[in-house]
């Protein structure tokens, strides 16, 4: 049984992506019927509206199923708490309090297009916490805590598991069964090359859940949409007439468009307008996505071969690895990563990556390549999740989240290239 591996780098995350000649040709997002089951997967209360608003509204109006199911209840955000309710807290509660009235949000918004709360889904799991539970805590008697409310487990009486342990386990059989009951036809959710790690994860999740799946559903079609991408869309704010275009950055991938009419775009607008505990400390942030479009697209896996020839055979990604490591909304537009490109090949039983550094000196900096490895007849708990870290003292290898010995990999430098 051949494995599959999850690898991503830095703050953009990759299932060994191919380039494509004609990816910056816009394609159109399949027509939704009415005998479509459209799932739409969030990774906090908003970016549901935000990515896929247009969407959800043209799957209803074609009289297909659709059901949204928001992956935390985006409780980390401490700055918009203080500027939504006009004052500081480190309490337990109020964290849970503000996770509580973006679930309300969600709710409001999506039963004004005519959902019933039924098909509305919050998992509950920790903002801002689900890569850490991705790559670190499986097979453990230790749950993930959450910074922000200091809580173990989920903590909402709404949530579909209250009182599920924040570990991988509990993420993958929630989605599972989301996905095993609606037996979505389409699946909406968010992009690997997002800079903020929920999404990142929530993406990982959900094709970890498939694989798992793949003999007891329908293989459904996946359309990842992306939100959190450094200095995009521009310009902020209300634009309701221009189209939303691919980031520049974001290298070679193959977008679909969905084009919403006048009504559609108006229709959004008022979505947004829900989502006052995000509005309240950036008013033009999340309108940005308020366009006459939605945009749709992934990385296609590779198979990677050994050619036998002797030389590397290398598969470049691309350059969109310019992303910071770590970004909530907007992110700084001064914002530089040290890596300029990827690129991976199979010789023999080795795996090779090869990270362009924008500069030589920027070895020091330090990065970071999780490898996530994943085989039909193997429990993914029970698979190793190795992060591997370079940086000024060299190489260390951590598997499940600890120290392991080095002594099966190699570092060099060639260039500006390690």
């Amino acid at each position: 049984m051949k494995m599959k591996i999850l690898f991503f780098a830095r703050a953009a995350v990759f299932l060994l992506f191919p380039l494509s000649a004609n990816a910056r040709e816009l394609s159109s997002l399949p027509e939704f019927t009415k005998d479509d089951r459209v799932l739409v997967l969030a990774p906090h209360p908003d970016d549901e509206t935000l990515g896929a608003g247009g969407a959800i509204q043209r799957a209803i109006a074609a009289g297909a199923r659709v059901q949204v199911a928001c992956y935390t209840n985006g409780d980390h955000n401490q700055l918009a708490f203080i500027v939504y309710e006009k004052r500081l807290t480190f309490r337990t509660g109020e964290f849970l309090y503000m996770g509580e009235l973006r679930r309300s949000e969600t709710v409001k918004a999506m039963t004004s297009l005519g959902l019933d709360r039924q098909d509305l889904i919050f998992l509950g799991y920790p903002d801002f916490g689900t890569m850490a539970i991705l790559t670190q805590f499986w097979q453990t008697q230790r749950s993930y805590r959450s910074l922000m409310t200091r809580i173990s487990k989920v903590a909402y009486p709404q949530a579909l598991s209250p009182g599920s342990p924040y570990v991988g386990e509990s993420i993958l059989k929630d989605l599972k069964t989301v996905i095993a009951d609606f037996q979505p036809t389409k699946i909406f959710v968010s992009h690997p090359a997002d800079t903020n790690r929920d999404h990142q994860s929530l993406y990982l999740f959900t094709w970890i859940s498939l694989w798992d799946l793949e003999d007891k559903i329908a293989k459904p079609a996946v359309y990842p949409y992306l939100i959190h991408v450094v200095g995009w869309p521009k310009p902020r704010g209300h634009h309701l007439d221009l189209a939303l275009k691919p980031p520049e950055r974001l290298g070679e991938i193959s977008w679909m468009t969905l084009a919403l009419s006048r009504e559609e775009v108006k229709t959004k607008q008022k979505l947004v307008d829900f989502y006052q505990t995000e509005i309240a400390y950036n008013p033009p942030y999340l309108y940005s996505y308020v366009r006459k479009n939605e945009l749709f697209g992934d990385f296609p896996a590779i198979p990677l071969k050994d050619d036998r020839s002797g030389k590397i055979a290398w598969h470049n990604v691309g350059l969109f690895l310019d992303l910071p490591v770590e970004n909530n909304t907007e992110g700084s537009e001064k914002q530089q990563g040290a890596l300029s490109g990827l690129a991976y090949a199979l010789q023999g039983n080795d795996l090779l990556i090869r990270l362009d550094l924008r500069r030589k000196l920027d070895k020091n900096l330090g990065s970071s390549i999780y490898l996530l490895g994943y085989k039909k007849n193997v429990s993914f708990a029970a698979m190793p999740k190795i992060k591997v870290e370079i940086g000024i003292l060299g190489m260390r290898i951590r598997k499940n989240g600890r120290l392991i010995s080095a002594s099966g990999a190699k570092l060099g430098f060639v260039g500006r290239s390690l």
